[in-house]
């Protein structure tokens, strides 16, 4: 019975220090028991006082306190990797082990460009939601790019070229550029006999896009034309650019499922539409980790399914 007894004061003592571990390691990464604190969704003095017992019990110092900052010591520095190391493990066997469960459960927190979102995203969260409805969805929609690194999200959609570094992605569908005006301009347009005419009407720029004055058409296999354009006003949001170019503003180069529903009933014109431009990706963004869980696989499955259509929707 006493070994027994010992069996479980020790089981307890190791459970005990790996929870302190966790405080620990959260302290040191976010230099504060506050910001600790509200990581991990408990108190301040909670955090303190474990952090405190944790070197009271192997008599080392392992962090420095001031006003301002908490810094480790070389101690708390070396015992900092090993927690680490052993905290990313136990992730990574939790993360399996939700990867195992069939039914997507929980909140998925994601994000998408403003545009993309409204287009696509927003029903494919509604369809997300009646099939799993054990799962619910927070999404940040922003032309303005959240890092999937920062912890905020589990899944980013994003639209064009690929930009983030040290993330897996997934290509889920792609997007045709057209460029498009108001039908005012439809007398103009049809008389461009190739896109250098561009370059002599008015253009609207979506500041959102790496270069959005210049731009490469091709028809066919050979022929290749380069063009800058003259943009009378600038916007960094897609819807915002679509909006202008329908009131008459001037032309714009629009992805395919921003314009599909206004060329089909004429509210936009396609302007030569022999000419293409490059075609754009749309691509799953996750943060580097060995398992995804089953919310965000089932959520990028669903994509699948639903991106194509909505790419090629259009004249």
């Amino acid at each position: 019975m006493a070994k027994a007894n010992n069996n479980e004061e020790s089981g307890a003592s190791h459970l005990a220090n790996l929870k302190r571990m966790a405080y620990f390691a959260a302290v040191v990464e976010t230099g504060s028991f506050t910001a600790a604190a509200e990581r991990l969704g408990i108190t301040k003095a909670v955090v303190s006082q474990q952090v405190a017992r944790l070197e009271q019990e192997f008599r080392t110092t392992l962090l420095t306190r001031t006003t301002r900052r908490v810094t480790a010591t070389d101690a708390g520095k070396a015992f900092h990797e090993r927690c680490a190391l052993i905290l990313k493990e136990a992730h990574d066997a939790f993360d399996e082990l939700g990867e195992r469960v069939t039914e997507p459960t929980g909140t998925l927190r994601l994000t998408a460009a403003l545009d993309y979102g409204i287009t696509t995203i927003v029903p494919a969260i509604t369809e997300f939601t009646r099939r799993y409805p054990q799962c619910k969805v927070d999404a940040i929609l922003s032309d303005q790019s959240l890092d999937v690194m920062s912890g905020q999200v589990e899944l980013a959609i994003r639209v064009g070229w690929l930009t983030d570094a040290g993330v897996q992605s997934r290509q889920i569908g792609a997007f045709r550029q057209l460029l498009v005006a108001a039908p005012a301009w439809k007398g103009s347009v049809d008389a461009l006999a190739d896109p250098q005419g561009v370059a002599q009407l008015p253009f609207v720029a979506n500041t959102a896009l790496r270069d959005p004055t210049h731009w490469s058409f091709s028809r066919g296999e050979r022929e290749r034309q380069s063009v800058s354009v003259h943009a009378v006003m600038s916007m960094d949001a897609t819807l915002a650019v679509r909006e202008a170019v329908r009131y008459g503003a001037g032309l714009s180069v629009l992805p395919d499922y921003a314009v599909a529903e206004d060329l089909e009933t004429g509210r936009l014109v396609h302007v030569l539409p022999q000419w293409g431009l490059p075609l754009g990706g749309i691509h799953a963004v996750f943060p580097t980790a060995r398992f995804r869980p089953a919310k965000v696989r089932a959520f990028v499955d669903l994509l699948r399914e639903m991106a194509p259509v909505a790419a090629h929707r259009g004249p």
